[in-house]
């Protein structure tokens, strides 16, 4: 990996690193997009590493919060993401909200949907949102509002083309399950099978099992087939956070890392950080002190 696969756009906010540092940066922040979805652990390793060497960069803090929370790393997701947005960075109202509901603060969830940073959202963040505060109102018991929250003209089995109508879908068929409307939630997995092109969901075997009356998700039952599960399946909430976690951040804390060095000498010792292709081959770990998705079907 170079450089000079980075975006452009990203690049100029590396600019005021020396040229040295700032492609070390932009060789780590590569890795994180090309591991991103395959092995978010290690995608977070390379961030953390970015971090570490560039935590003055609101792109960098912005990588490392989206790596964190796609390694269900939420406190960190959201310490990284608030940093990045003091700095100028994106908001990403939408994966703030849901790593608050992985954290057991569904109340916090729903202060961000109405937060003022929510009013004017792209429209896929928007129905990102929507279907994080559905989950939300769910876990506050409020199923009612849930279900009502998300009928919007967007949930239409005609809109194919647009990416997140079978996630609309799926999520409304669980507001309708929570809801005991168990038909009419059969019918909504259904749809969301229908405009699952990609075969993004389980819709369909999550259909099957509400047709049967039974309300676990797939994912869940094979787990509890797994030799030594009890019946609490894993300890977890439906967002796959477990329940007894409830580690608190503060909106205002300014981490330790906000201060690093940033041009600190880049031929130290493990300055190459995780292993990135076409770079230096040292094999060093980030000792920067960290902080330690999730609606249903991400």
């Amino acid at each position: 990996m170079t450089p000079d696969l980075l975006d452009g756009e990203v690049r100029r906010d590396l600019r005021g690193l020396p040229k040295d540092l700032a492609d070390n940066v932009a060789r780590h922040l590569v890795a994180v997009g090309e591991l991103l979805d395959d092995d978010p652990e290690a995608a977070l390793a390379h961030a953390r590493f970015a971090r570490h060497r560039a935590s003055r960069v609101a792109v960098v803090r912005e990588a490392c919060g989206l790596a964190a929370y796609h390694a269900s790393e939420w406190a960190e997701a959201l310490s990284e993401l608030r940093a990045s947005r003091r700095m100028g960075g994106a908001a990403h109202v939408a994966v703030m909200a849901d790593a608050e509901r992985a954290l057991g603060r569904p109340e916090r969830a729903l202060e961000i949907a109405r937060s003022p940073e929510s009013a004017d959202l792209p429209r896929d963040e928007a129905m990102e949102l929507l279907i994080v505060t559905s989950g939300a109102r769910r876990d506050l018991g409020e199923y009612a509002a849930a279900v009502v929250g998300l009928q919007v003209p967007e949930l239409d089995v005609r809109r194919t083309d647009d990416p997140w109508t079978c996630r609309l879908f799926y999520a409304y068929g669980e507001a309708l399950v929570a809801a005991g409307r168990r038909e009419e939630a059969v019918r909504a997995f259904l749809d969301a099978a229908q405009t699952d092109a990609d075969g993004e969901t389980d819709a369909e075997e999550r259909a099957a099992l509400v047709a049967a009356g039974v309300d676990t998700p797939p994912g869940e039952l094979e787990t509890a087939d797994e030799p030594g599960d009890v019946d609490d399946v894993d300890g977890s909430d439906e967002t796959g956070a477990p329940a007894d976690r409830t580690v608190e951040t503060d909106d205002d804390t300014v981490e330790p890392d906000d201060m690093a060095d940033d041009t600190a000498d880049d031929g130290a010792p493990g300055a190459d950080g995780p292993v990135v292709g076409n770079g230096p081959t040292d094999t060093a770990t980030d000792t920067a002190t960290e902080a330690p998705r999730g609606d249903d079907e991400r």
